[in-house]
């Protein structure tokens, strides 16, 4: 499933991978970010070589994609080690960085089968319609691969065209995910706790 959508000339597109993101050594992701030639509930399809210029000029100029939660730039969590094209999609490959709360917490929810998705954050530099009126993108300047808990939440959808409130088997979803974010900070919180007491017993 893929979602689309706009903010301030950004878009923003979701896709959840069909085997889940993978987690392994307890801070290593990977997973598809995109894929190509599928319809996306905004009316794009990606198509093959989209991603490769903008790769290009990141690998020249020695930057790499930021990896983000939840499109906020104030929040990084990790580096993306590997990000390229393939046959499939783009193809992603990343950690998390302990040192960082937010990426402890994302760690969690990963492990927990609480997210399950990736968001590019990108902007269009070629795409044209089709007959059926697709924009089929043919360059993408990307930005962010951001983690996100559920593409229906704010962060996850910035810019998505107006859609109705949840409902109510989606607001149960959404109930579940806050939970289990708030148990996964109380974990971190006791974690730390043990600590502090640890070194100063």
């Amino acid at each position: 499933m893929e979602q689309t959508g706009t903010t301030g000339g950004l878009e923003r597109k979701f896709h959840r991978p069909e085997a889940g993101l993978v987690l392994s050594d307890g801070a290593v992701v990977s997973g598809y970010a995109s894929v190509f030639g599928r319809r996306d509930q905004g009316g794009d399809i990606v198509l093959p070589g989209a991603y490769a210029a903008s790769l290009a000029a990141l690998a020249a100029a020695g930057r790499r994609v930021k990896m983000l939660w939840q499109h906020d730039p104030a929040q990084p969590i990790g580096v993306w080690d590997e990000v390229r094209e393939d046959d499939r999609g783009l193809f992603v490959t990343g950690r998390l960085l302990p040192e960082v709360a937010r990426a402890r917490e994302a760690a969690a929810l990963l492990s927990a089968g609480a997210i399950d998705g990736l968001s590019i954050g990108y902007r269009t530099v070629r795409a044209e319609r089709d007959a059926a009126g697709l924009r089929r993108l043919a360059e993408i300047d990307l930005w962010e691969v951001s983690l996100v808990t559920f593409p229906m939440l704010p962060e996850a959808r910035v810019g998505a065209k107006g859609e109705p409130a949840p409902d109510p088997e989606t607001a149960a979803v959404l109930g579940e995910l806050a939970a289990a974010l708030a148990e996964a900070r109380r974990a971190l919180a006791r974690e730390r706790a043990g600590d502090f007491f640890s070194s100063n017993g």
